[in-house]
């Protein structure tokens, strides 16, 4: 039985940051709403309670009651965890005199306490809450402050109850994964047993136990993740899964036949369909972001659907959804940020059972299974692309004539990012095709051309992402390059805008 820490989320922006960070230590954790606690899950040792984007005090603030859980596991509060917790006791939380927001250091620090072992006077940690804890109920103690934050760590006497108002979760608290693993590994007892290695075993035996016999069919995209998904079942099934992978006429330059081959090489059994006709016509018009989306996951639907037909008794559906699938498709709040390829629509139509054995993965997850697996590295490195591929990528309508100018613009900046060595360390890029016209000078002669923009950010999960510093030589380069051999594109633009507040991709 595999032990784990459960995070019950409270709808911060870094809850899944908190759970990275677990994972790191090679400590299994499942994030799960704040009132969704598995009482009866003999396999939990530990309990992390997030941050929020409400005051305790707001009505629609989420409460949570500790019966069932206080007393039973270690528990550990951040932030707005923290403030709940002193709260539900009769502590006293107040608004900040002003918004503490960034680093701070750690002015008293009582080093004997246990989730604080080798944190030392003079740490940085990261503070974000419009609220403070003013005071605390009787039964609490400091175990640590700033000079800003009297109570920035305390614990409940005789429990194993903690609560810190910063962020250890977050890069900019240099104590943090410290404390976090004082937490998970000293205080929950955590062996610290989980790996690649370790989840392609339960896996795969979960698997053949949920599958049986029954044929699977599963939707390829050419991305690390349905390609590890494909593997790991075609491992656990065999001949049982049949793979679709469907060309909407909106993939990179020659993706088509390029993944069919990696595929062959991979002994999965794939099914190749050219749909692209279909799908620039229902497309033709179209400007809204969100309906492009629709339109094409309701189309690939009917697509995958009909091949899915031709296919003798198939019971589940397999998918390559991941944790930042499910979270961006819709929050703890309910509200929803963007249609997921991945998510909803076909299970209903094709009444099939649902098969998603990497759901509870990071992306850097998936990739080291897919080593693990004996994966080429080419696909487990491949950067993120969206489901419904460069039409998200073209603000505006879509037409053969701007897919292609993308497609091209987009070849040239990847294949330079890979000829400069620089492909490996950004976590994506790609081109977007932007509705403006600009003037421009060719030869002799006056030209009103299409402008694109260069996007390449770094991130570890997609969560948050900052822009790519990339050489000013090789920008020079891969601009000189698409407007003097993509015809229709006469201006080269880089977006500098980091997640949050912008998205990674445009639409």
């Amino acid at each position: 039985m595999q032990e784990k820490i459960i995070i019950l989320d409270f709808g911060s922006q870094t809850t899944q940051l908190i759970g990275r960070r677990v994972r790191e230590l090679n400590m299994y954790c499942e994030i799960v709403p704040y009132n969704k606690f598995p009482h009866s899950d003999p396999s939990v040792i530990g309990v992390i309670l997030s941050g929020s984007p409400f005051s305790v005090y707001d009505e629609k603030a989420f409460k949570l009651s500790l019966d069932g859980i206080r007393g039973r596991y270690p528990i550990l509060g951040i932030c707005y965890g923290a403030q709940l917790m002193a709260h539900l006791e009769g502590g006293t939380v107040e608004p900040a005199n002003s918004r503490e927001y960034g680093r701070a250091l750690l002015t008293e620090v009582n080093e004997s306490n246990p989730l604080l072992k080798d944190v030392a006077v003079g740490s940085q940690v990261w503070m974000s809450h419009g609220d403070t804890i003013t005071s605390l109920p009787d039964n609490f103690k400091i175990i640590a402050s700033t000079a800003q934050v009297p109570v920035a760590a305390y614990q409940a006497k005789g429990e194993k109850l903690w609560g810190v108002q910063f962020h250890p979760e977050v890069f900019h608290s240099t104590c943090g994964m410290q404390i976090l693993r004082n937490f998970v590994v000293d205080i929950c007892g955590g062996k610290q047993d989980w790996s690649a290695a370790s989840f392609i075993e339960s896996t795969v035996a979960e698997l053949k136990q949920q599958l049986g016999n029954d044929r699977v069919v599963l939707g390829l995209s050419g991305g690390v993740d349905s390609s590890v998904a494909a593997v790991l079942l075609n491992k656990a099934i065999g001949k049982n899964l049949t793979c679709i992978f469907v060309d909407h006429g909106m993939l990179r330059r020659n993706e088509f036949t390029d993944v069919l081959r990696d595929y062959e090489c991979l002994g999965l059994n794939v099914i190749g369909v050219d749909a692209s006709a279909k799908f620039f016509s229902e497309l033709a018009g179209v400007t809204d972001p969100e309906k492009k989306r629709k339109i094409i996951g309701k189309g690939f639907i009917e697509v995958f659907d009909e091949e899915a037909h031709k296919i003798s008794d198939v019971k589940w559906l397999g998918q390559g959804t991941i944790y930042p699938d499910c979270i961006e498709s819709l929050s703890i709040t309910g509200t929803t940020i963007k249609s997921h390829h991945n998510v909803g629509g076909l299970p209903e139509k094709m009444n099939l059972k649902l098969c998603e054995p990497l759901r509870l993965l990071f992306k850097d997850e998936v990739r080291a299974v897919g080593r693990e697996l004996g994966m080429p590295e080419h696909l487990i490195t491949r950067h993120p692309f969206p489901g419904p591929g460069l039409a998200v990528r073209i603000l505006g309508d879509i037409t053969p004539e701007k897919v292609h100018i993308l497609q091209e613009a987009d070849h040239i900046f990847i294949q330079g990012l890979r000829d400069w060595g620089l492909y490996d360390k950004v976590w994506q890029a790609g081109v977007i095709l932007l509705p403006v016209q600009s003037v421009g000078v060719m030869g002799d002669e006056r030209t009103y051309e299409r402008a694109v923009a260069l996007r390449a950010v770094t991130s570890t999960d997609a969560m948050t992402a900052d822009w790519a510093h990339l050489p000013y030589d090789f920008m020079a380069e891969v601009s000189n390059k698409i407007i003097n051999t993509v015809r229709g594109v006469n201006r080269v633009t880089y977006d500098i805008s980091s997640k949050p507040p912008a998205t990674i991709e445009w639409e």
